[in-house]
């Protein structure tokens, strides 16, 4: 069984997230833990003590958490009646990305599937500070879903790949799910710079091939700027969902962080599925 972490702050972006999660698993048997993260309007040390003036503000917002969440369970569970799902919800007063790095741990979290951006995000920023906090510190691979995402069955994979990280199995095993599932295709996409592949890369990419087995398919591209050449192929190649490898070596943190991304004019328009080195 695959257990989920779908996070929501109840916003539309959240909820196209959720629905892309229980489509992209709807032939898998799945346990999804809704999770809302919350802070009083106003927040004072007074709340931790035991003030009553603080208490009873706490008390409110933590029954609104409580009642959306149960409000939202019995909404999937009408528009998907999928025996293959469990819903598990949970409230908490917490900071949204320690309190998934909490249940994480505590509930064995597979994935997490999260939107872009929150109830307030500004749509000239490409990722929420929750989102990038989420990523940057999650023990699990994280699949993030664009505002207005209309789902897509992830047919065609595009993999950016520099082969300086070992992937086996058990660190790819969420992507195999869904390309087994789906039959999915996996472009492996080389960014070509100049450079001959090193011994250990070479090994890595030989490793790669026998996890993805059949339906990994590698491409050299030649290119000086890796995001130039993940738009490219977009535009000759349909793709429906985006994966990379997060770690120190890779263009991750660049490629969502650096102001870099406006000049080269990146624009994730559809889910990508971050993997944890």
């Amino acid at each position: 069984m695959t257990r989920i972490l779908l996070s929501t702050d109840f916003s539309e972006n959240a909820l196209t997230a959720i629905r892309y999660a229980l489509t992209l698993y709807k032939d898998l048997k799945c346990t999804f833990f809704l999770l809302n993260s919350y802070m009083p309007p106003v927040y004072h040390t007074e709340y931790l003590i035991g003030s009553p003036a603080q208490i009873g503000l706490g008390d409110i917002v933590q029954q609104n958490s409580q009642d959306n969440l149960e409000a939202l369970k019995n909404t999937l569970e009408k528009e998907f009646n999928n025996p293959l799902h469990t819903f598990i919800t949970h409230s908490a007063l917490n900071v949204l990305s320690s309190e998934i790095t909490r249940t994480v741990e505590a509930e064995k979290i597979d994935i997490i599937v999260m939107g872009t951006q929150g109830a307030s995000g500004a749509k000239e920023i490409l990722l929420g500070t929750n989102t990038v906090h989420v990523i940057k510190n999650a023990k699990c691979p994280v699949l993030v879903i664009p505002s207005g995402f209309e789902y897509e069955a992830p047919e065609q994979i595009l993999f950016p790949n520099d082969f300086e990280v070992w992937l086996d199995k058990k660190s790819l095993e969420q992507l195999l799910k869904i390309t087994h599932s789906h039959i999915s295709l996996v472009n492996v996409m080389h960014v070509y710079t100049g450079d001959e592949l090193n011994p250990i890369q070479e090994k890595n990419k030989e490793q790669l091939a026998k996890v993805l087995s059949e339906s990994g398919f590698f491409h050299e591209v030649p290119s000086n700027e890796v995001i130039a050449a993940i738009n490219e192929f977009q535009i000759k190649q349909k793709i429906n969902l985006l994966v990379m490898i997060q770690n120190k070596h890779t263009f991750f943190e660049r490629l969502f962080i650096e102001p870099v991304i406006k000049k080269i004019g990146f624009d994730v328009t559809v889910p990508f599925l971050v993997i944890p080195q």
